[in-house]
């Protein structure tokens, strides 16, 4: 069998004799985007490896949850796009003998070990940027695989939780994550191409898709619902068909070109850096199986798709559709992803209206119970590059969590993390420091503190910041 990350072979070979020897298995996965389509992979692999199991799905693994896994009758538990970062935990209830944990993450690990762990980051591999959960997951799945069938056609699955977890970098999946692209393309599952870099050309009506490009900000058009209709009102494009506006996808290929040269050419007339309007083009991953127009077919809408699900406690819905449920589960997943733009719109208004507190390193605000909790991350990282909102600082959010406790969220840019900032450091060391726990990726991460603690978290994680980028 080629694998498609050789090293991590050997460690896959061994996670997947390990459930093999299993009589059923609990399979334990994070709930967003990347840990949904996590969740399929490994899902469809251990149904296939005629391996039982049952699902669960957990916003956040902590001690209580971890104890509550361990209550259950199972003795191996798979645990996917979560698990490292709680490591120590998990050895504590393996060594009480609990249970046997099977980890396929990519996050960084806590410090503790255990023989079945799948995560790029103990082969030299950046789990941030060059596999995701989702690929961790894909590369045991491949393991998995029986001999009559062939588990490369979950590559496609696998780009879609790439793409979630913020992966591609200057608009293209690489390392680990490009020989899973690769494998997906040999498979027929996915399409790659060059195409215009805006988030919706699926599903956005023209005017909407360039009202709310605002990745690469282009003055006049960006933000702006009457500058959008009066940039594509100079232009010689049939713009509606029988009334209604027409997408991006509906165009042909030259109508594209004219739209995407007189884009670029009032970036340039607007003074847009020549950097930004390079990101203006990237490396597209479309799911040719899926019905051309809809979220499905591309696999930054797919994952958008996916994040309205499990956030908002229906972790069900999103696995269903993964799974191949096109009836029932999609149409709740697109009431769930119309609510979900509602949240987000109205949240990064808030945040406009109310701004952030500047601190020497770091901005922040805290959103209380007016921004849910599970989404506020996502929040933050629209908010950045808004008016008032600093893109050149890291920038930290909190949102009521329970009556004591407060969920914290933090975003950077790749530009941060390679004059060396590390987030998820930050979150872990800041977090402890109050009574807390956290973690995540270099460039975005996570945190629950204890109420009442925010303003000396924010300090240490400033002089963090601070020694960080200094």
């Amino acid at each position: 069998m080629d694998a498609p990350v050789p090293e991590m072979v050997d460690r896959a070979a061994a996670c997947a004799d390990r459930l093999r020897a299993a009589d059923e298995v609990l399979l334990a996965s994070h709930i967003d985007a990347d840990g949904l389509t996590s969740a399929a992979i490994a899902s469809t692999a251990l149904e296939r490896a005629g391996i039982p199991f049952e699902t669960l799905f957990s916003k956040q693994l902590d001690e209580e949850e971890i104890a509550s896994i361990a209550a259950t009758e199972y003795d191996t538990v798979l645990f996917t796009d979560f698990g490292s970062g709680q490591l120590d935990i998990i050895a504590e209830h393996e060594a009480a003998g609990d249970f046997t944990p099977v980890i396929a993450d990519h996050h960084r690990p806590a410090d503790a070990e255990t023989e079945f762990h799948l995560n790029p980051l103990l082969f030299g591999i950046d789990g941030s940027s060059e596999l995701s959960g989702a690929g961790a997951s894909y590369v045991l799945a491949r393991a998995l695989e029986p001999a009559t069938r062939d588990n490369r056609d979950l590559a496609g699955l696998t780009v879609v939780g790439a793409v979630g977890d913020m992966q591609a970098m200057d608009g293209e999946l690489v390392g680990a994550n490009a020989e899973i692209v690769a494998e997906g393309e040999a498979a027929g599952v996915l399409d790659t191409g060059t195409d215009l870099a805006l988030y919706g050309k699926q599903t956005r009506p023209l005017p909407k898709l360039l009202e709310y490009a605002t990745d690469v900000r282009i003055p006049g058009i960006s933000n702006d619902q009457n500058g959008a209709l009066r940039f594509l009102d100079g232009l010689d494009l049939e713009l509606k068909s029988g009334g209604d506006w027409r997408r991006w996808v509906d165009l042909t290929d030259d109508e594209r070109q004219t739209l995407a040269s007189a884009l670029v050419q009032r970036a340039v007339e607007s003074g847009v850096p020549p950097g930004k309007i390079d990101d203006l083009v990237g490396t597209t991953y479309t799911l040719p199986a899926e019905e051309s127009g809809t979220e499905l077919r591309d696999a930054s809408e797919f994952s958008t798709l996916l994040n309205a699900t499990a956030r908002y406690e229906r972790a069900d819905v999103g696995l269903a559709v993964c799974l191949g449920n096109r009836d029932g589960a999609l149409d709740r997943a697109q009431t769930l992803l119309s609510n979900h733009r509602r949240n987000l719109s109205e949240g990064l208004e808030w945040v406009k209206e109310e701004g952030v507190t500047r601190e020497e390193h770091v901005q922040w605000f805290d959103a209380g119970d007016r921004i849910r909790e599970t989404i506020v991350g996502i929040v933050a990282g629209m908010a950045v590059g808004t008016s008032g909102v600093d893109r050149d600082r890291p920038i930290v959010a909190f949102a009521e969590k329970e009556a004591d406790e407060v969920k914290v969220s933090a975003r950077g840019t790749a530009r941060m993390t390679s004059k060396g900032l590390d987030l998820s450091s930050v979150m872990t060391t800041a977090s402890q420091a109050v009574g807390g726990d956290g973690g995540g990726h270099n460039v975005a991460a996570g945190a629950t503190i204890p109420e009442g603690t925010q303003a000396d978290f924010i300090d240490r994680v400033d002089e963090l910041v601070g020694t960080q980028l200094s």
